[in-house]
């Protein structure tokens, strides 16, 4: 069970995961006026149905109170004292800032640690994330490795997230007002875009993998091992097909923005049941070359 998807949360599909799956590449198409800083509300809110509709001093107190019972309580109920709690936390943390990239354990266990000689070994922090994974606080996206294709030089590595963005947002302590403003988070990973950007990816995760598990489908991501071609989510439908979809925090989409879908189609071909573009826009619509755009809020199980 996992949090509440848009569509749970009330919003109306007009596009369906399982029709882009079905081939055809279906008629896409309706209108929402959900802009920005609904999606902010809703990445900060989280989709845990007990947490809906409080205010943003009893949701915060909330999330705290969920995050310190994993820590002094559910570890330990798990089968692992943690005798430094503190350290634990700075991990969480740095895992939120890690949301969206395939950083490495190391990188993420230094900036939980700045100018601490005496790290916590890797022995002592993977045992952390495969608890935290087996609690569903952890939910990382794993890497699409196909064997039946000229697709070579993949990365392996997991992307991160956390199972509800609003998890991430909390551990860092950044409200809607930050996200929109830009404001730095600590500690910092090395990203691509705004960090804001990455939640709204994490967002898109949980519904595509609600979405997916109803349409006997599973969730992946793509990434060369150079990192020339990176595609956020890749979709494997029960036939072996492919929907390939890519987050973008922008309302509108440019041809830069479809470059790695472009390229994913020219080396899989037919494979490919559709490209997709989820945005922040108001409009659903294919564009010329067939890439459908897909306002976050319009796309369904």
């Amino acid at each position: 069970m996992r949090p509440l998807t848009l569509s749970e949360r009330g919003y109306a599909p007009s596009v369906h995961l399982s029709d882009l799956l079905g081939g055809g590449r279906p008629n896409v198409e309706g209108h929402t006026s959900v802009g920005l800083d609904e999606y902010v509300d809703e990445i900060v809110s989280g989709g845990f149905p007990g947490m809906r509709g409080l205010t943003h001093r009893q949701l915060r107190s909330q999330l705290d109170g969920y995050l310190t019972r994993v820590i002094d309580r559910e570890f330990a109920e798990q089968g692992m004292t943690i005798r430094r709690p503190d350290t634990l936390r700075a991990w969480m943390r740095a895992y939120a800032a890690a949301t969206a990239t395939t950083a490495s354990f190391e990188t993420i266990r230094d900036a939980a640690t700045p100018g601490v000689g005496n790290k916590p070994a890797l022995t002592t922090t993977l045992p952390w994330r495969d608890i935290l994974t087996r609690l569903w606080l952890l939910d990382p996206v794993a890497a699409w490795l196909p064997t039946n294709n000229r697709l070579t030089e993949l990365a392996s590595s997991d992307k991160h997230h956390f199972a509800d963005p609003a998890l991430a947002a909390r551990l860092l302590n950044v409200t809607a007002t930050g996200l929109t403003s830009g404001a730095q988070i600590t500690p910092s990973i090395q990203r691509s875009g705004v960090f804001l950007g990455a939640l709204f990816e994490s967002l898109l995760a949980l519904n595509l993998r609600v979405y997916a598990q109803a349409a006997e489908a599973q969730v992946r991501h793509l990434r060369t091992q150079r990192g020339e071609h990176e595609v956020d989510f890749i979709v494997i439908g029960p036939d072996d097909g492919i929907v390939a979809i890519e987050a973008k925090l922008s309302a509108t989409v440019v041809d830069s923005d479809v470059k790695h879908l472009r390229w994913l189609r020219d080396r899989i071909g037919d494979r490919l049941l559709d490209a997709v573009v989820v945005t922040t826009g108001t409009q659903a619509y294919r564009r010329a070359d067939g890439i459908a755009v897909v306002p976050a809020a319009l796309l369904g199980p």
